[in-house]
């Protein structure tokens, strides 16, 4: 009996260890399948894996099957085709043993994800990237499966993965990067508890392109009531810790429909002492922070309620008050203290135009230095503002407060503006601000020169709260760099079309200033010095009178270099000088390099002022520009994303990308190259006149050699739609090889290929237009154009196409062919080539030959051979005298054959169609090449009206999507009106039944006058 027990057992082991082996292949290839199924009925992107990434395995996960998917990447669809949405590098999932084996639902009961990236985009016109799932309910509509996978899930878990979130709308953008995220809950039942981990390494938050968060640290444990029933999620105990700042969150958050998310949540502080808060300040958060003295209290508390659709936003308010606070570095000899902050912010609407801020107290003594500030906001557009700001600090006294790593400052700075009226287009409030900094200094370890000697004094008034009676007053402003002095002055009002006066002297070190105050995503180097003056009017800048501005000065530049992400490869203007006035620049001599191509110029540029001050204005004039060598292809950039294509690192040797005409230049180049690398082809002796305005470049006479050949060129090429680039040109080429043709030029490959059997020397004059692809390539099913080709010599040899032309018709002699001064006509209509028919004399044997070849390699063209009678073989005498009804044919002196030539190049197909004892090829051969053309001509119209079509729907589509915006935008604003009526309905009762008005309290006292 035992020994049959433990036999069992041991059987029982043996199975469930081949059990665990054998799952791998029991079970992959069917979960691949079901996984394939559901991403092509359930998914709106590009789900991108490699199978042989994928590994199912019991061993580790029993007794649930666990499925492992490396590399997993999904990509959005149409304007986020170059969007990854999430990048997996590993995703692990756990599934139901039992519910896989019995394949009717699976149920999915765990998560796992390594590493794992999301990039969530919202765009401006609302549409986010991640509405890629098709609804149960849609995907029922159209008769699919809905139940054969189930969440049943009852733990996840992420590891070091990124979130970044991009909303346009608002704007706001945030980067969370190590995120760790773990939760347990049973999605099997419809209602049970939720909770959930979740740490953040490094938090970044971005509104408006200020950065209100940098770097900090989150820590949430967060316990949530789920009911699936009623959509109902409940807070229960939870905890948030921004840095070293707690709080909690209270109240649910419900989705009653599928339009709307509805919140009822209050938050708080759950602790009050100012050091907690005080790491949420830029930069704070240090280990030097941990030991930082600090003092005072906080109170921190708020609301968001409401619901959320396409028209209404939850309300929200925010009250933060500091009581006494202040902190004091250990190794720094004083403290800040008297921190004092009342600040309310308000919009129960939650229209964003009728929030409320008001910051009635600010206050803080930097050391001996206070600051003082108070200001009141209603509104957005307009903006009602009310406010104070007076300081007056000594620079280096407010560094032994709060210490910025890497920076030494000096110096007395002064500010003390106010502020009161109403902020939009046409107003502004009435403003006096002044502003004076005596004896500064500056220094940063980034760059150990230091700006020294900084002296300026300015004000800033409005007084009647009409935008064009602000005054801007800097009556001199000096600072020493490296000993090099920079001087200058400025005045200006009337801010719509400001009046001004300036003038600026001096030598700037650009390494220097950039190494101080960085570009970002730039670079620049070298020296620039000048003397400039300017004063006049906006209006007569905009207006082109130029004559009554007075604008003068000299500059001169050297070793300038200049690099940035769209420029990678970068400029170098070794030197540079020039002189200007109101109307023009004139440019004496400029030298230097731009990647690795090297050029000079020189000449004049008017309509500057209009150029860098008013929108929209062209750069005019007339530059003579040389080069000995120049390499086209580093200046392609890509079509869509609009940006560089080069590296930088070396001269690309092919074209990638392509290239864009400036927007607002109006300019004419009289060029000379003596080199010019584009794509895989080097030009000599290249000269001619571009002439670049409105995103168009129109060549005249442009001229170059190539391949042993000569290139003349008169056109245009339109950027005007970067995606899909234009070019209308008038090509006339000498001497040309036909072999060098066909092996450098991927249009003559595809509309010539007769042209890979022939070897000699051609010409043409050729008119083409159509459209550039993404790699300056012509798009050859866009081409249209017409011309000759003038062929000089030709010797046709071993071609398939002649060599069947010879063995159906027994003529020996037309196997090869020697062709010499043949003017040949030819149409590109649709991408297809159009030969019209030309005559060829080959001995005694006449041949006229015409038709098409299409983009597919395939050939459509006939042939027309008018022979001596007695050079035909037996059999095809026989076959003619079916075709003419001749019975002694023999008898007769010529006959005309009559061919088509199908297939392709490699393998043609030749058929005798017709025969004839009239010498009537021209004829025949004309009337079947007009018939093709006119179905060609045909079969464009289609294309293009087709085209049309579709152009016009999807302008419909645009313009109802638009109205629909439009209409939403109205409603918005009639809601956020009756709302903002509501608060000044309820304000005005609160007024006149409120009872006796408190007195007002005493003013706070002037510290900064100490």
């Amino acid at each position: 009996m035992m020994r049959k027990i433990l036999l069992g057992f041991l059987v029982f082991l043996v199975l469930v260890v081949a059990l665990l082996a054998a799952a791998p292949f029991l079970f992959k290839d069917k979960l691949r399948a079901l996984a394939d199924k559901q991403i092509a009925q359930r998914v709106r992107a590009k789900v991108q894996y490699n199978p042989d990434d994928i590994g199912v395995t019991l061993l580790s996960t029993f007794p649930d099957l666990g499925l492992d998917i490396k590399n997993l990447r999904v990509i959005g669809l149409d304007s986020f085709s170059r969007d990854t949405l999430v990048y997996l590098p590993q995703l692990r999932v756990g599934l139901d043993l039992m519910s896989v084996v019995r394949g009717q639902q699976i149920d999915i009961k765990s998560v796992a994800l390594d590493r794992p990236e999301f990039s969530v985009r919202v765009l401006k016109s609302g549409r986010p990237n991640w509405d890629i799932m098709i609804s149960d309910s849609a995907a029922a509509a159209k008769g699919q499966d809905t139940s054969q996978v189930n969440l049943a899930i009852r733990g996840w878990n992420i590891t070091d993965g990124r979130l970044r979130y991009e909303d346009l709308t608002i704007p706001v953008r945030l980067d969370a990067r190590g995120v760790n995220h773990s939760g347990k809950g049973d999605f099997a039942s419809n209602i049970f508890d939720l909770t959930s981990n979740t740490t953040i390494n490094k938090l970044t938050a971005n509104y408006a392109g200020i950065d209100y968060l940098t770097d900090k640290q989150v820590n949430a444990d967060i316990a949530m009531r789920m009911d699936l029933n009623k959509s109902l999620y409940t807070f229960k105990e939870n905890q948030v810790k921004l840095n070293d700042f707690p709080f909690s969150f209270a109240g649910a958050i419900g989705l009653p429909n599928a339009t709307d998310i509805t919140y009822d949540v209050t938050f708080k502080a759950l602790q009050t002492d100012f050091k907690n808060i005080l790491s949420l300040v830029p930069g704070v958060f240090t280990e030097k922070f941990k030991n930082v003295e600090a003092g005072g209290q906080v109170a921190f508390n708020g609301y968001y309620k409401g619901v959320q659709n396409k028209l209404h936003m939850p309300g929200y308010g925010v009250n933060l008050a500091v009581t006494n606070g202040r902190f004091k570095y250990p190794d720094l000899p004083q403290e800040a203290k008297n921190i004092n902050v009342k600040m309310v912010v308000d919009n129960p609407s939650g229209f964003t135009n009728n929030v409320k801020v008001n910051v009635s107290q600010f206050h803080l003594d930097l050391g001996t230095n206070p600051v003082d500030g108070n200001v009141a906001i209603d509104g957005l557009d307009p903006m009602k503002v009310d406010g104070r700001v007076k300081a007056n600090v000594n620079l280096a006294e407010a560094l032994k407060v709060y210490p910025v790593p890497g920076l030494n400052m000096r110096g007395q700075f002064f500010v003390d503006a106010t502020g009161k009226g109403t902020y939009s287009k046409t107003q502004m409030p009435v403003v006096n601000a002044a502003i004076k900094m005596t004896n500064g200094y500056v220094k940063s370890n980034k760059f150990p020169a230091p700006i020294e000697d900084i002296n300026l004094n300015g004000t800033v008034v409005n007084t009647t709260g009409q935008v064009n009676d602000t005054y801007v007053n800097l009556p001199q402003f000096h600072m020493m760099l490296e000993g090099e002095p920079l001087d200058g002055r400025l005045t200006a009002h009337n801010i719509n079309a400001p009046i001004f006066d300036a003038n600026v002297k001096g030598t700037v070190d650009l390494t220097k200033i950039t190494k101080i105050f960085p570009l970002d995503g730039m670079t620049v180097t070298g020296r620039v010095s000048g003397n400039v003056a300017a004063a006049g009017n906006m209006a007569d800048v905009e207006a082109g009178r130029y004559q009554n501005v007075k604008a003068s000065g000299t500059v001169q530049a050297k070793n300038v270099t200049y690099k940035s992400k769209d420029l990678p490869q970068g400029v170098a203007i070794s030197s540079a000088a020039g002189t200007f006035n109101n109307n023009q620049i004139t440019i004496q001599s400029l030298n230097g390099t731009a990647g690795s191509s090297d050029f000079a110029a020189n000449g004049t540029v008017s309509n500057y002022l209009g150029y860098l001050f008013t929108p929209g204005q062209p750069l005019r004039g007339t530059m003579n520009v040389t080069s000995h060598n120049f390499n086209v292809n580093e200046f392609m950039v890509d079509p869509v994303s609009e940006k560089s294509t080069a590296t930088g690192k070396a001269a690309p040797a092919k074209a990638t990308g392509v290239v864009p005409i400036p927007k607002f230049f109006d300019l004419v180049l009289n060029s000379k190259v003596d080199n010019v690398t584009y794509d895989n082809l080097k030009l000599t002796n290249a000269s001619g006149t571009v002439a670049v305005k409105n995103e168009v470049a129109s060549l005249k006479n442009l001229t170059f050699n190539t391949l042993g050949a000569t290139f003349g060129t008169t056109g245009s090429y339109n950027t005007q739609d970067l995606a899909h680039p234009k070019f209308d040109l008038g090509l006339n080429i000498k001497n040309l090889d036909f072999q060098n043709a066909f092996k450098a030029f991927n249009t003559v490959k595809a509309l010539v290929p007769l042209a890979s059997t022939v070897q000699g020397v051609f010409g043409t004059n050729f008119s083409v237009s159509g459209e550039m692809d993404e790699d300056m390539l012509p798009k050859l099913s866009s081409l249209s154009g017409k011309g000759l080709f003038d062929i000089v010599k030709a010797s046709v040899l071993q071609s398939p196409v002649l060599t069947q032309i010879s063995s159906l018709t027994t003529l020996p002699e037309l196997k090869n062919l020697q062709v010499l001064n043949k003017i040949v006509n030819a149409q590109i209509v649709n991408g297809n080539l159009v030969v019209q028919p030309f005559d060829l004399t080959i001995g005694d044997v006449k041949m006229t030959l015409g038709g098409t070849n299409s983009l597919a390699g395939l050939l459509s063209y006939v042939a027309a051979i008018n022979a001596p009678t007695g050079k035909l073989g037996n059999a095809l005498n026989s076959k003619l005298t079916q075709l003419t009804g001749v019975q002694n044919i023999q008898g007769t002196d010529r006959v005309t054959l009559g061919l088509n030539i199908g297939g392709n190049i490699a393998s043609p197909v030749v058929k005798l169609t017709s025969g004839s004892l009239k010498d009537q090829g021209k004829t025949l051969v004309t009337n079947v090449v007009k018939t093709k053309l006119t179905s060609t001509l045909l079969d464009l119209a289609n294309k293009n009206r087709a085209k049309t079509d579709s152009s016009q729907k999807a302008t419909a589509v645009t313009q109802q999507n638009a109205q629909e915006q439009l209409n939403l935008e109205i409603q918005k604003k009639k809601l956020e009106a009756q709302e903002k009526a509501k608060q000044a309905i309820g304000a005005g009762l609160n007024s006149l039944f409120g009872g006796r008005k408190k007195a007002a309290a005493p003013a706070a006292a002037d510290t900064t006058k100490k």
